[in-house]
């Protein structure tokens, strides 16, 4: 059984919008490091947003700041990722993940990171058109 499901992806233009979503079983969600990861077609994965639930501080890669959001919903156990101003290259599967036994975020050389071992939901598709 998958610990975490996405949804949310879908295809749009460049310069348009999605919001995903990330459900995660309560255990899973509260207090914990949650993050939003993207990989393109051929390349390795890369870390887009992450989300302490205990407090709500946010990270953010360089690439997405002021276009993406990364927001909770606390009632539903979701975690949010707004985005805006899509592009193409930024095509690709999205993917969560929440962290394992240290159930922190921590941030590495200005990257951030999910803390040790983590789970991780099947990913949902986003594709950019130009």
């Amino acid at each position: 059984q998958v610990p975490l499901v996405e949804s949310g992806g879908g295809s749009v233009q460049a310069g348009g919008s999605l919001r995903l979503s990330c459900a995660a079983p309560e255990h899973m969600y509260t207090s914990n490091c949650v993050g939003w990861f993207h990989q393109a077609p051929g390349k390795e994965r890369e870390a887009v947003a992450a989300i302490y639930t205990g407090r709500g501080r946010t990270y953010y890669a360089d690439f997405v700041k002021g276009r993406f959001t990364i927001s909770q919903d606390n009632a539903k156990n979701t975690v949010y990722l707004q985005m805006n101003n899509l592009q193409p290259e930024e095509t690709g599967m999205y993917s969560c993940a929440a962290g394992g036994q240290l159930r922190l975020c921590t941030v590495i050389g200005g990257r951030w990171l999910i803390a040790g071992t983590a789970s991780w939901g099947l990913g949902t598709q986003v594709t950019v058109s130009s």
